[in-house]
């Protein structure tokens, strides 16, 4: 059973998004601050995180928001996070997915579509597939078995996403992908408006696998259309 920790500093909305996550099979724990989330983390060892980024500061007055969050859990590990954000906040989403978060959800949200978007993110970090060789491009490796990547042979850090979306271009070189058919790819789920949230992750790969991001080799933009890996990335 994967167990699931919850953060909002709004006991109703984590109290909510906890009972929908157990009636859904998931084991859960709560936690309304920035510290005591690192706690809780810490000592729980999540499978994944729903991290609200309007977090205040615990009981000590030690403030600590949602990014700061997500920033610490990035330095320790790749654990999964989905960021739950006021539509308002477009910059601090976006610093978010640029800081390693795999997906978002705007407030108000649908409990129902949240449940869908932790499984889709659990379904990915822990499905066993059939042996797949690696993956040779350039100068990048991708095992897909240990889901590891490597630049000039140096391990590459990289989040769930980031790993997928490289893994699903890569192994179709040439082919132009939408944004929506990435997301539906990598996610297992696709909806309006969460489209833009690949190019902060294209982004986020670029700075991690090309030499010069702002001339990629790799991963191709392909304008009005969506991306595609190139046929020649040595060329």
């Amino acid at each position: 059973m994967s167990l699931i920790l919850v953060v909002d500093d709004e006991q109703r909305i984590a109290h909510l998004v906890r009972d929908y996550l157990e009636a859904a099979g998931f084991q859960v724990v709560t936690a309304y601050d920035g510290p005591t989330t690192l706690a809780q983390y810490r000592h729980e060892h999540p499978d994944l995180i729903v991290l609200d980024l309007n977090l205040p500061g615990d009981r000590t007055g030690r403030t600590m928001d949602g990014l700061d969050v997500a920033r610490a859990v990035r330095r320790e590990s790749e654990t999964p996070i989905i960021m739950l954000t006021a539509r308002v906040e477009e910059a601090d989403r976006i610093v978010g997915l640029e800081l390693g978060a795999d997906d978002y959800v705007t407030k108000p949200f649908s409990p129902r579509e949240l449940v869908a978007r932790v499984r889709a993110v659990l379904r990915r970090t822990s499905s066993v597939e059939p042996a797949s060789a690696p993956i040779h491009v350039g100068n990048l490796t991708l095992d897909p078995d240990k889901r590891l990547a490597y630049r000039d042979g140096q391990p590459l850090s990289l989040t769930t996403t980031e790993f997928d979306l490289l893994q699903v271009l890569a192994r179709n070189p040439g082919r132009v992908f939408s944004r929506m058919e990435l997301l539906d790819r990598v996610q297992g789920v696709a909806y309006e408006g969460y489209e833009r949230t690949v190019d902060v992750h294209i982004k986020n790969l670029r700075k991690k696998i090309e030499a010069n991001p702002r001339k990629p080799r790799y991963i191709l933009t392909v304008y009005g259309a969506g991306y595609r890996f190139s046929e020649a990335p040595d060329a």
